[in-house]
């Protein structure tokens, strides 16, 4: 007990001291001796002590000093990307215990701050988003409408020598209308405030399909718990950057887009038959790493993986309580 409770200096000293007696010792009780012309023999044993005494003297200070070098390994390997990881106090000197306890409580307050900023830059980009999605659709929508009605009285009364350009003028003001409208839609999605998650999905899915030629295959269960809508946006906001990373990168031909409870989790896996990616690049893309900063902001836990035999699978695990 005394020693468990001794500081780090004085441990270092004891050990020290010990080592030091402990030679003297044996200088005394040994019959060897130093003659003015130390021989061999007498050169051998010294030499023989003194490495004794620093193989004894590394092993004890090793072991002083193991904690402080754990502490010093876990402080290299921690990852904002990956939060939770915590320094093990117990059996530490007191000084050791004392640092890797105020680190964990630092580690503590820069995730907790790091989600509440995360979650209120979210908050504001959605804002943002809603705000730009209203004025497409108000604004710019509604003019390219004018532009489309007006063009077609247009057509009706001009001569035959241009009423063809004007129809195709017309045509492409008519898909210039539909694009403002996709885009509002990606911005905020109207299914999701006003049907919730799974039709979301649903018409999400659907979207990618006939807009990019995609077989997009949902499982999407109907025994969902009553989610946060915070939570119900981040689960949405994956599904829709894996899709159109799906579209941009993986030149599949079909994706499966699957939304389940498992094990207190609400699990969320999206998985695509195109050429995967290289191990590490999950790490480097901007995409992932915004889905990953998304999901830790709900507790959750994002992977981006290659899957066999091609393919890549983006899987969101969310707890539920």
């Amino acid at each position: 007990m005394l020693v468990s409770g001794m500081s780090l200096f004085w441990r270092v000293f004891a050990i020290n001291a010990a080592v030091l007696v402990s030679a003297a010792f044996l200088l005394i009780v040994t019959p060897a001796t130093i003659s003015p012309n130390v021989a061999l023999v007498e050169a051998l044993v010294l030499a023989g002590g003194v490495a004794a005494a620093l193989a004894v003297n590394l092993f004890l200070m090793r072991r002083a000093f193991g904690p402080l070098q754990r502490l010093t390994q876990l402080m290299a390997r921690v990852d904002p990307m990956r939060p939770g990881k915590r320094v093990d106090t117990g059996g530490s000197l007191p000084e050791v215990a004392a640092v890797a306890h105020a680190f964990n409580e630092m580690l503590d307050r820069l995730e907790s701050e790091r989600r509440e900023s995360g979650r209120r830059a979210l908050a504001a980009q959605e804002d943002e988003r809603r705000r730009v999605a209203s004025d497409l659709h108000d604004e710019v929508g509604q003019t390219l409408t004018g532009v489309v009605l007006q063009l077609e009285t247009l057509a009706r009364v001009a001569p035959a020598a241009v009423r063809d350009q004007v129809l195709v003028l017309q045509e492409s003001a008519r898909e210039g209308v539909e694009q403002v409208r996709d885009i509002a839609r990606g911005l905020r999605p109207e299914a999701l405030d006003e049907f919730g998650l799974r039709p979301a999905l649903v018409s999400l899915g659907s979207g990618f399909a006939e807009r990019a030629g995609l077989v997009v295959r949902r499982r999407l269960t109907t025994e969902l718990p009553a989610l946060p809508r915070e939570v119900e946006l981040v689960i949405y906001r994956v599904a829709q950057e894996s899709l159109t990373n799906v579209v941009r990168h993986a030149h599949a031909r079909a994706v499966e887009l699957e939304l389940d409870r498992r094990d207190g989790s609400v699990v969320l896996r999206v998985r695509d038959d195109g050429r995967g990616i290289t191990p590490g690049s999950e790490q480097r893309g901007g995409g992932v790493r915004g889905m990953t900063e998304r999901a830790m902001l709900v507790g959750g836990r994002l992977t981006c993986e290659p899957v066999s035999p091609r393919g890549t699978e983006v899987r969101l695990e969310v707890p539920v309580g």
